[in-house]
């Protein structure tokens, strides 16, 4: 079994997502001791944003799109910045979300090609965005990775949220708390 691991936070140790994504990455690795994992960090070597013609030259080791193909889950953190991802996630999903290769307009429209595989996204968020507290209309992170990822094709999409990180140590606390509960006890299921 093939995992991808991608992290995108910028904030190196102090990232509450790459802290969950590590924490996953380990719940997989329990489980399949043979699991192959290969890492991308986006913050470390970030992909050049997407022009029609790219210099390779310029590009970091590794085809972002061959990666996505050859994993059988892949773990991703995505912190919200700005009610949205950051702009270096962006580039790599402008990378593997390609016509004719991850998806296909047909007669029915869009077609996704990506699929058979698991994605876990470690949602870091300052605040909180649910239903519940009247937010979600201010969630332009989780909606989008749910759609983009839907439209290629990927659909087996869960989310480990910690959410209200910047509302306070003990809220932090008990958001990093919980998340960590739900990789123990949820995660990894069978892909």
């Amino acid at each position: 079994m093939k995992l991808l691991h991608v992290d995108s936070s910028a904030l190196g140790a102090n990232s509450v997502s790459r802290e969950l994504t590590a924490a996953i990455v380990n719940a997989w690795k329990q489980r399949e001791p043979g699991l192959e994992v290969t890492y991308r960090d986006l913050a470390a070597n970030p992909l050049p944003h997407w022009l029609p013609v790219a210099d390779a030259a310029s590009m970091p080791a590794g085809d972002p799109l061959a990666e996505l193909f050859a994993a059988d889950v892949i773990v991703i953190g995505a912190p919200m910045y700005n009610f949205g991802i950051p702009s270096q996630l962006k580039a790599w999903i402008d990378r593997i979300v390609v016509a004719g290769k991850t998806f296909r307009y047909g007669a029915n429209g869009p077609e996704g090609l990506a699929g058979g595989r698991k994605v876990i996204i470690a949602s870091a968020r300052g605040g909180f965005y649910g239903a519940d507290n009247g937010s979600d209309a201010a969630d332009f992170q989780e909606r989008y990775l749910r759609h983009i990822f839907n439209f290629i094709g990927i659909t087996d999409l869960e989310f480990v949220r910690a959410e209200g990180i910047a509302m306070g140590s003990d809220q932090r606390a008990k958001a990093m708390n919980d998340a960590h509960v739900e990789i123990e006890t949820r995660l990894p299921v069978a892909a």
